[in-house]
């Protein structure tokens, strides 16, 4: 449930705050905490004498009874309804799932998180818990910041082509938190999410929409002696068309400007990050110049106000910098890291990222299906968790931990995901949590045009490597090539079984025909036989395939022999390529791919039939189409592919879905 104010105090006063991290940037919050209708009460750090002087501080600003203490001790202090979060990046997360954890709403200074992956977890920490979490970019809460928003949408300089932002300073010396990689340093984790958030808000009133991300971005710049960004300039196109450079630094200052080009004009903020005193915009048409003069106010106020408001009204968000935009943040300022070329030791490749909740999520298990595949002597979660667009490892262990919080342990990837970089990212973190003997790893190799017994030797054995294991629990072909006698394949991975290196073995895109040849070699020759199968299954009719070589198992023959044979059957795109997801519409042929291969009358039907049940049951329609998967009259263990935490707990709710027989036959248009 969401927290709530003190209902007796507040009559008085409609929030009391906690600071975490009692440095430069919190006396600025604290400057501002007086023009709020909120008050401190409570001061936490590691640090007593700090948090002792912040706090005599405080009441020589007026405060009363303030209390000093470490972080669980401000935490535990009943008057505190919000906290503000003003550490180092690095020790963001640690302290905002405390703040969680204690049932307060947060208020964390920019970047709530160092990466995405690390955003994510929190993001999803304050969603389980019904917490609202609100990143500090104060001047998203500004009138003047409302006010150029307003200007854009309403056409002031008609359509918006291009933006610049900048927000740069030159420190003397190169020493401190800014140039220490320890802790994150650099511009772009600095200062550089103002040039991001302002334009992707910019993009967002023009366009219409939410949460808007760069669909092309690059980037140079310069990284200094210390490892960490000096100076970059980045250049971002979105989905509209529009353009925007985006400037930051910490050894070379900038106009530290917003402005925007329009089709009939300009925009100009002169003063966009830290407004103090009046400020104004410029606004420039064929009209002449129009200066809008924004009367003084402190935005450090404005967003402790939103954020106690949300807790009042008992929402997640504060509308002025919603958990969406902050992801979408986060995403956009790892792709800026990366075109430069920064990444911290503490999230490499080869790091030891430890779970960002250390298991206390208190993720629920108990909506988990599992069940049992010959040859394995695991339970094996009837959800199998895609590794195959993860795109770094603080990003994959992110999802990963949700999902094997949430009792998933089967993992799928094979050997030509990101060029063996996910086969390595997967290995990494299985390392890191120590769990090999407990996950069921799924590994794929001989892909055309290497799809012959001698590349799949040396690609398994690649793979192995690649994974940290001497061991796969289900190997499959990624394809099947029938100029290769059947039995050529079966006699290999039979020896590779053997010798341990495999469990179970099958194939992924290999037809029922070619499938009964194996096995019916296999019987006759003494060798292990094709224990399961991966193919295209899901509630749609599939008419063709997305990539050649591909096979799909959803007409009633194929149907039936899954039925006679009882073989698992490991589903890839039961979702239909976002056939169920809202994006197919009849009348909406833009995506080539799910026209060829879901669009008919039929599967619209499936769609309109999927889309009642989920409403009666109060489920997403995905939910409902992973519910037939998992209702058939054969063992099925569909994969899926999450690209966030949301993703994949949207995902799981098809386990809490039970489908009759009668309501299967009816959703596959049989009754």
């Amino acid at each position: 449930m969401t927290p709530q104010l003190a209902v007796e105090e507040t009559q008085t006063r409609t929030g009391g705050w906690a600071v975490l991290g009692p440095g430069n940037i919190a006396r600025r919050f604290l400057a501002g905490l007086g023009s709020s209708t909120g008050e401190l009460v409570a001061v936490g750090s590691s640090d007593a004498s700090r948090a002792r002087a912040f706090a005599d501080e405080a009441q020589q600003q007026g405060a009363t009874d303030v209390t000093a203490d470490d972080y669980a001790g401000a935490l535990a202090d009943p008057r505190v309804d919000a906290v503000y979060v003003s550490s180092v990046h690095t020790a963001h997360a640690d302290l905002v799932l405390a703040a969680i954890a204690a049932g307060k709403a947060v208020l964390c200074e920019k970047p709530l998180a160092v990466n995405h992956g690390t955003a994510m977890a929190l993001v999803d920490a304050a969603r389980q818990a019904g917490v609202p979490l609100v990143e500090a970019y104060m001047y998203r809460f500004h009138p003047q910041t409302r006010t150029v928003l307003a200007l854009v949408r309403d056409g002031a300089i008609g359509r918006v082509l291009h933006i610049d932002a900048s927000f740069a300073f030159r420190v003397g010396e190169r020493r401190g938190r800014l140039f220490d990689p320890a802790v994150a340093g650099g511009g772009i984790l600095d200062v550089g999410g103002y040039p991001v958030t302002m334009v992707a808000a910019i993009v967002d009133a023009a366009d219409g929409v939410h949460a808007s991300e760069p669909v092309e971005l690059t980037a140079g710049g310069v990284l200094g002696p210390t490892g960490v960004d000096e100076w970059t300039v980045a250049t971002a196109t979105y989905r509209s068309g529009i353009t925007a450079t985006l400037t930051t630094g910490i050894m070379a200052p900038a106009e530290n400007s917003v402005t925007i080009l329009g089709e009939k004009g300009s925009i100009r903020i002169v003063d966009p990050w830290i407004p103090s005193g009046d400020t104004t915009i410029e606004v420039t048409t064929t009209d002449g110049v129009q200066n809008i003069t924004i009367e003084s106010t402190d935005a450090y106020g404005l967003e402790a106000d939103a954020t106690i408001a949300t807790v009042r009204d008992g929402r997640a968000d504060a509308a002025e910098m919603t958990s969406a935009e902050t992801l979408a943040t986060a995403r956009t300022l790892d792709r800026w890291r990366a075109a430069v070329g920064l990444r911290y030791a503490f999230e490499a490749e080869d790091a030891n990222i430890p779970p960002v909740r250390s298991g206390s999520s208190g993720g629920d298990r108990s909506q988990m299906r599992y069940g049992e595949i010959a040859g394995i002597d695991k339970r094996v979660s009837r959800l199998v968790m895609g590794v195959d667009n993860q795109p770094d490892l603080a990003h994959a262990s992110a999802v990963f931990d949700a999902y094997a919080e949430a009792g998933g342990n089967v993992f799928d990837t094979a050997y030509i995901y990101g060029d063996g970089d996910l086969e390595k990212r997967l290995g990494r973190w299985i390392a890191n949590r120590g769990i090999r003997e407990e996950v069921v790893v799924i590994t794929k190799g001989g892909h055309t045009p290497h799809c012959d017994p001698e590349s799949v030797s040396r690609q398994l054995l690649e793979s192995l490597e690649r994974q940290g294991t001497d061991y796969a629990d289900i190997y499959m072909l990624h394809r099947d090539n029938p100029d290769i006698p059947v039995g050529e394949f079966v006699d290999v991975l039979d020896e590779h079984a053997r010798a341990g290196r495999i469990r179970v073995f099958g194939g992924s895109n290999w037809t029922p025909e070619r499938i009964d040849e194996a096995n019916a070699y296999a019987a006759a020759n003494g060798r292990q036989g094709f224990g399961v199968v991966s193919d295209h299954f899901g509630l749609a009719e599939a008419y063709d395939v997305p990539w050649a070589g591909c096979v799909h198992v959803t007409d009633e023959a194929s149907r039936r022999w899954l039925e006679e044979r009882q073989i698992p059957l490991l589903p890839w795109s039961s979702q239909a390529r976002g056939f169920f997801t809202g994006r197919a519409r009849p009348d909406d042929r833009s995506d080539e791919e799910l026209v060829r291969c879901y669009y008919s009358d039929d599967n619209f039907e499936r769609l309109r039939r999927a889309e009642h049940l989920g409403k009666d049951r109060g489920v997403p329609t995905t939910a409902i189409a992973l519910a037939y998967v998992l209702a058939q009259p054969f063992p099925t263990f569909p994969l899926f592919g999450p690209r966030t935490i949301e993703e994949t707990r949207s995902s799981m709710r098809g386990l809490t879905v039970d489908l009759t027989p009668e309501e299967v036959a009816w959703l596959n248009l049989r009754s």
